[in-house]
């Protein structure tokens, strides 16, 4: 069984405290990944909403699909909601195995699933003064795809 921490919160991700967590787990290699808000094309703020419950079973769902299939000794998937400024961060996915690959591709598994089926809504406020709501990428549908080969 993998130590698994799965949170949807408003807070800023401490990476650091995160990644000792996991460290002290005992694994052989740690992987993780930090998305970050863009600030393309003018956009200021990107504003997240979610599903309280609905959201966290989602995202504890693709955290024990990943444990299982790479036998990890740990798991982390953080997420983060409300209004973020370009260059905040808003996401972290980590893992710890006993060995490198494991890890790295436990990592890449988590952030495509995350991407495409954990239940958020983004919406973009640009300085002009527009919003619009984000849709799914066809790239993002493309890299969940193939994990299912």
């Amino acid at each position: 069984m993998s130590a698994l921490r799965v949170l949807v919160q408003r807070e800023d991700i401490d990476v650091g405290a995160e990644l000792a967590r996991l460290e002290a787990l005992g694994g052989g290699g740690i992987a993780s990944f930090t998305g970050v808000v863009r600030g393309e094309g003018g956009m200021e703020m990107l504003e997240l909403e979610h599903h309280p419950g609905m959201t966290e079973k989602v995202m504890r769902d693709i955290a024990e699909q990943a444990a299982d299939r790479w036998s990890l000794v740990g798991v982390t998937v953080i997420h983060r909601y409300g209004p973020l400024r370009a260059g905040e961060r808003i996401v972290l996915t980590a893992a710890a195995a006993r060995h490198r690959h494991a890890a790295l591709e436990a990592c890449a598994y988590l952030i495509d699933w995350l991407k495409t089926e954990a239940p958020f809504w983004k919406k973009e406020h640009f300085a002009d003064g527009r919003s619009a709501w984000v849709e799914t990428r066809k790239s993002d549908a493309a890299a969940t795809d193939r994990w299912r080969a």
